[in-house]
């Protein structure tokens, strides 16, 4: 593959933007590429990370010291996977121009919205799921007929490695560049004038990633997350919702972004949830020090940072439930057992910041109004959780909530559903992508009248007062009134 050579003398930001100008130049000279050429780069991708999925998931598991394998075959590499097979079966259709109404005005013509490539797409990976939260805007991107440059996490350099590798094998650098650095790049990253800049990670840093863009007017997709809640209605299982919540929440040991980030349990439920979630937890993992299907935390700031919200809960009265069923002494890893939190209050770390780990503060309350309130006052949550049978109440909870995602009795897996989109609202985010709105959000829809031979508009040019032209203004006129 050709490779763009880069001035290492000049600095980060001179050297991205050599890699950008280069693309924008390839952009340039094939600016609509058609179906045939965007499904063979799909075919590519999905054959690399068939080729390099074993290397991928050994780099990944290294860069948190112990990552399930189990996991990241499951939520990273299936899912992407499973994206680029949906993208290649829908693109044809999608790149199609719609027919659009036309107005009275404007007839005889035909009015319709093409479909066009932004051009180069920025994406910004975080370390959490390094592999999938940078191919899934990939695939929306190159589906669209865009080209992109990936910068990857430091916090994840192994993986970063092995990306490098595996998309520089199948594209040359103009067509998908990955970007390597430490958070000088990153910032030097986020202020290239991109046509779009996808961003994942915290809300604190999507809003210096917003203004960066914003001195190039650069739209953005901020995939941010937040806090998102599990609700458990009285009528619900609470046993069968503790188990479901356990697989979630288990997932990469809490460090995602759509995490259950807390659980409102009625009060006369809280016992048998606690108990039932232990259980469930325990018997999926009797042991975890060395345990491979349990997953460790990134790094020692990030597992401090954890510790601290436990010790700052306990110190303000909160109950700890530590799951540690083998009685282990976690010292000298970064492994972190399940912790419940009973009794927690607003002024603990748990529930004024994004836990992101292996903490479940549970919340009790009495009445549903309770739980709704608590939830509309808040800051918009990446996604909701809401556990009950009734298709009336869940419908109402759907309508009067809002987050970006949600799931009706379970937790998590609509991020795995292609056909829907997936994106925050306010403070969790903005824009989408999977699937379709994964097309639209990297195109633009660019809306085209075509008009024929005939010129009706001549008919009633100036001067205004003319006959045809009062006919016209009476006529619709007569169409609007009462």
């Amino acid at each position: 593959m050709t490779a763009v050579m880069i001035d290492h003398t000049h600095s980060s930001f001179d050297n991205l933007s050599q890699v950008l100008d280069v693309q924008k130049q390839a952009f340039a000279e094939n600016p609509m590429p058609n179906a045939d050429e965007r499904i063979a780069k799909l075919k590519k991708l999905n054959y690399a990370v068939l080729d390099y999925k074993d290397q991928l998931i050994e780099a990944v598991s290294a860069d948190f010291s112990n990552r399930s394998s189990a996991e990241t075959m499951m939520v990273e590499i299936l899912a992407a996977l499973e994206g680029i097979a949906y993208n290649k079966k829908h693109l044809r259709k999608w790149m199609k121009a719609q027919k659009r109404h036309v107005p009275l005005s404007l007839k005889p013509s035909r009015v319709e919205v093409r479909y066009q490539p932004l051009g180069v797409i920025g994406i910004v990976v975080p370390w959490n799921f390094p592999i999938f939260l940078g191919l899934s805007p990939l695939i929306g991107a190159l589906a669209a007929g865009n080209r992109a440059m990936i910068k990857t996490s430091e916090f994840a350099p192994k993986t970063s490695t092995v990306m490098k590798e595996m998309l520089g094998s199948i594209f040359d650098e103009n067509e998908v560049a990955v970007v390597e650095g430490d958070v000088e790049v990153s910032s030097a990253f986020t202020k290239l004038p991109f046509d779009h800049l996808v961003f994942t990670g915290a809300t604190s840093v999507g809003k210096l990633v917003m203004k960066s863009a914003a001195e190039n007017l650069t739209p953005v997709t901020l995939e941010l997350g937040g806090k998102s809640p599990a609700i458990i209605h009285d009528s619900y299982s609470a046993k069968e919702a503790a188990k479901r919540l356990a697989f979630g929440k288990a997932i990469n040991a809490g460090q995602v972004c759509v995490s259950p980030d807390y659980v409102f349990c009625h009060h006369s439920q809280v016992e048998e949830f606690c108990e039932a979630f232990s259980e469930v937890f325990s018997s999926r993992y009797p042991s975890m020090k060395n345990n491979q299907d349990y997953t460790a935390i990134i790094n020692e700031r990030q597992l401090h940072r954890l510790q601290q919200y436990l010790q700052d809960a306990e110190d303000k009265g909160a109950t700890l439930i530590e799951i540690n069923p083998a009685n282990e002494d976690f010292s000298g890893t970064r492994k972190m057992p399940m912790t419940l939190v009973l009794n927690p209050t607003t002024d603990m770390l748990v529930l004024q910041e994004e836990i992101f780990g292996p903490i479940l503060p549970v919340i009790t309350y009495s009445d549903m109004s309770e739980v709704t309130d608590y939830v509309q006052a808040g800051e918009r949550p990446l996604a909701l959780y809401y556990f009950d049978d009734d298709q009336g109440r869940a419908n109402q909870l759907l309508d009067t909530t809002h987050s970006g995602g949600a799931c009706i009795n379970d937790s998590m897996i609509h991020v795995m559903a292609d056909d829907i989109p997936f994106g925050g609202v306010g403070a969790s985010g903005m824009g989408h992508y999977h699937g379709k709105e994964g097309f639209l959000n990297f195109s633009k829809a660019k809306g085209v009248v075509k008009k024929g031979k005939i010129d009706l508009a001549s008919m009633i040019a100036a001067p205004w007062d003319n006959k045809m032209f009062n006919l016209l203004v009476k006529f619709r006129l007569w169409r609007y009134s009462r």
